[in-house]
C-alpha cells in the first residue's frame, strides 16, 4: 500500500508524482516488494507440507508480474489459450501450468495438451469426452482433475460466487464418481487430482474448509475403490480488504486447509486477488470540478473502462490524494467520476477529497481485476503499467495509442 513521505504518496521509493510526471495518467502501478512478499507468505505458511501455489492469471496477466511469480518458484492458473501463452511467454514452464474454467474450445485443449500441462481441470461430462478424444488422437496421456461443484455458500458478491449448485462451474459432487471411473478406464487420461473453487473475495475460512471436506470425502472413497489421486485443488478466493472487510491472514487459511486435508495429498491452491490486488494502484488526474444542486463530481481521466470493478460489483476503492492535504486545502464532498458516456461510469462515490483541478489522485488496491478488465470503450486507448522495484521503476506495458486501436481496421478501408 502507498505511503506518505515528506508530503507525497510512496510506492517503495518512488514518489508516485515523479512516475505520474514520466508516464502520464492513467496509468497503473504494482510494487513489486509487495507482491514478493504475499506469494512467500503462502509459500513459508504451508511449511514442510506437500503444496503448489498456482496463480490464478485471470487477476493480473501482465507478462512482467506473472514473470516476478514465475522466479519465485510460482506454478499458474489459467483459464484460457491466451493466458497458457502469455504464461508460457513470461518464462513459466508447461508442467507448471493448470488449466481450468467452464468453456476450453478444441483448439484450446490441443495446445494444452501439446504443451504437456500439469493439469487439465474438466468441468463437464462432455470436456471429459472432448479431452480424452484430444488425448487419444495424439497418444498421448493428459493428467486430468475433475472441478467439483460442493454447493457451499462462499457468502461473497453472486457475481464471484462459483460454488453454489445454481452457477455454471464444476460438476455435482454426486456425478463425479462417475466421471472419475470413465477416466480409470481410459488409457490416455491420468485421475490427477479433484479440484473445486467456490468464489473470490472469500474473508472466512468456513466455507473453504466445509467444500474441503467433501472433496477430501470424494478422494477418500475414490482412494477405497482403487482411484488413487495425487493432489487436491482447493482453489483460491482470499479477499482483500478494500474499506472494512476482515479477511482472515494467510497463515490462518493454510492451516485450516492443511488440517483438512490428508497429508497423502499434494495441497494445490490458486490464489489471486491476494497475491497482487494491494500491489496496484491506479494513478488518475483530476480534470474538473463539477458542483449540481443535487452532488459535487470531480471528473477524472480514467474511467470505468481502466477500472470496471466499482460500475460491475459497485465496489469500494480507497482514494487518496498524491499530494497530502494541507491546512490550505478546501476539502469536499464528492463522486469521483469518470470521462465515459455512461451513468454508471464512476470509481468512488461520497468522499472527502482536496479535489482541485489538476490534482492527481491514486486509487488503492486496483492490482487485481484491474487492467485486466480494461476495455476500449468510446475508443479510449488502455493506461500503461509500471513496476516500482525499490527506487526504480519500469513501463512494462506502454499505453496503448489510437494507432494501436485502429490498425486491424485501416487495413481493410475500401481505397
Amino acid at each position: 500500500m502507498p505511503d506518505y513521505h515528506h508530503g507525497n504518496l510512496f510506492v517503495e521509493s518512488v514518489s508516485l508524482h515523479a512516475v505520474a510526471a514520466a508516464v502520464g495518467t492513467p496509468c497503473y502501478v504494482y510494487s513489486k516488494a509487495a507482491l514478493q512478499a504475499r506469494w512467500r507468505a503462502y509459500d513459508r505458511a504451508f511449511g514442510a507440507r506437500s503444496h503448489r501455489i498456482c496463480y490464478a492469471v485471470k487477476a493480473n496477466d501482465n507478462l512482467s508480474i506473472i514473470r516476478v511469480l514465475q522466479q519465485l518458484g510460482s506454478g499458474f492458473d489459467i483459464v484460457s489459450g491466451g493466458e497458457l501463452e502469455r504464461a508460457l511467454a513470461a518464462g513459466a514452464a508447461a508442467q507448471d501450468i493448470v488449466f481450468s474454467g467452464v468453456g476450453k474450445s478444441r483448439t484450446e485443449i490441443a495446445r494444452a495438451i501439446d504443451c504437456g500441462i500439469a493439469c487439465i481441470n474438466v468441468e463437464s461430462a462432455a470436456e471429459l469426452a472432448r479431452v480424452a478424444a484430444l488425448a487419444a488422437a495424439r497418444r498421448r496421456v493428459v493428467a486430468v482433475a475433475v472441478r467439483v461443484n460442493p454447493d457451499v455458500d462462499a457468502a461473497t458478491h453472486p457475481y464471484i460466487s462459483t460454488g453454489l449448485k445454481e452457477t455454471k462451474f464444476g460438476v455435482p459432487l454426486a456425478d463425479a464418481p462417475a466421471l472419475y471411473r470413465a477416466i480409470a478406464a481410459d488409457p490416455w487420461l491420468e485421475a490427477a487430482g479433484i479440484a473445486c473453487h467456490i468464489g473470490s473475495q472469500l474473508t472466512t475460512v468456513a466455507p473453504v474448509v466445509e467444500a474441503v471436506g467433501e472433496i477430501v470425502g470424494l478422494a477418500e472413497i475414490l482412494r477405497g475403490n482403487g482411484i488413487a489421486l495425487t493432489h487436491l485443488d482447493v482453489g483460491g478466493g482470499l479477499g482483500i480488504r478494500y474499506r472494512a472487510e476482515t479477511p482472515p491472514p494467510i497463515e490462518t487459511l493454510v492451516a485450516a486447509v492443511c488440517a483438512a486435508v490428508p497429508a497423502h495429498y499434494t495441497v494445490m491452491m490458486e490464489p489471486g486477488r491476494s497475491l497482487v490486488g494491494a500491489a496496484g494502484t491506479l494513478l488518475t488526474t483530476v480534470e474538473y470540478l463539477k458542483q449540481t444542486p443535487a452532488k459535487n463530481f470531480a471528473i477524472v481521466d480514467a474511467g470505468m473502462n481502466d477500472l470496471l470493478r466499482p460500475a460491475l460489483y459497485d465496489a469500494w476503492h480507497d482514494v487518496l490524494p498524491v499530494q497530502a492535504v494541507t491546512a490550505g486545502d478546501t476539502i469536499i464532498r464528492c463522486d469521483v467520476v469518470g470521462p465515459i458516456c455512461e451513468t454508471g461510469d464512476w470509481l468512488a462515490r461520497d468522499r472527502e477529497l482536496p479535489a482541485a483541478a489538476g490534482r492527481l489522485l491514486a486509487i488503492l488496491d486496483a492490482g487485481a481485476y484491474g487492467f485486466a478488465m480494461t476495455s476500449n470503450y468510446n475508443a479510449r486507448p488502455r493506461p500503461p503499467e509500471v513496476l516500482i522495484d525499490n527506487d526504480r521503476f519500469s513501463v512494462i506495458r506502454a499505453r496503448e495509442t489510437l494507432t494501436d486501436l485502429m490498425a486491424n481496421e485501416l487495413a481493410h478501408l475500401s481505397p
